[in-house]
């Protein structure tokens, strides 16, 4: 009779995050949905600003393609003390892009722990769940969290505004050359009009 073989226990299934720092509170968010890390003076010459004073966690946003990356201050976010960001993570599959104070460490997490119930208002759509790393336990964002599709749709909505606003805008400075044009037909016909009299 053969001696049973142990049984073996699947590894767990580890997920490569980010540890990142805004206002001196450390949060998580999977490595794979940060698209791409910047600087933030490497924004400054692409970022237009904007003035949407019901959404002030967005003050800026950029232009890739079609579409328009609205760029969310992770600090007036999460309601923490305002604190100088450093770096833009674009986020992948979102139209977010997060100023954050600085990165403390790429690491992976093997157990995501649901959100305990006093987490209840907007907490639940920021939040994936939680993890324990080095017995200190790390909130892990949701990368499409920081911008409900309601937001997405007012804030695209404002830009349009703003964009109609300046056409206007323009359309305004040059009709008065137009307009002194048509001024200027208008007399030479009556005094065309006057000579044939």
């Amino acid at each position: 009779m053969r001696p049973l073989s142990p049984i073996k226990t699947p590894a767990a299934r580890t997920e490569q995050i980010i540890l990142f720092r805004v206002s001196g509170q450390i949060f998580a968010v999977s490595s794979a949905s940060v698209q791409e890390v910047r600087g933030v003076d490497s924004l400054s010459g692409a970022a237009k600003e904007m003035s949407y004073p019901a959404l002030r966690k967005v003050k800026y946003f950029v232009r890739r393609g079609e579409h328009s990356v609205y760029v969310v201050n992770a600090a007036m976010h999460f309601g923490l003390p305002p604190a100088p960001p450093a770096l833009v993570f674009v986020l992948r599959r979102t139209r977010t892009a997060l100023l954050i104070d600085g990165i403390e460490k790429m690491t992976s997490m093997s157990r995501l722990q649901a959100l305990p119930l006093a987490y209840c208002n907007e907490e639940r759509i920021w939040y994936r769940g939680l993890t324990a790393l080095d017995q200190t336990v790390v909130p892990v964002v949701k990368p499409d969290g920081f911008l409900t599709p309601d937001e997405l749709f007012l804030l695209d909505a404002s830009l349009s505004q703003e964009a109609d606003a300046q056409a206007k805008h323009l359309a305004e400075l040059n009709a008065p050359d137009d307009q002194q044009d048509d001024q200027q037909d208008k007399q030479q016909d009556e005094q065309n009009t006057s000579i044939t009299q």
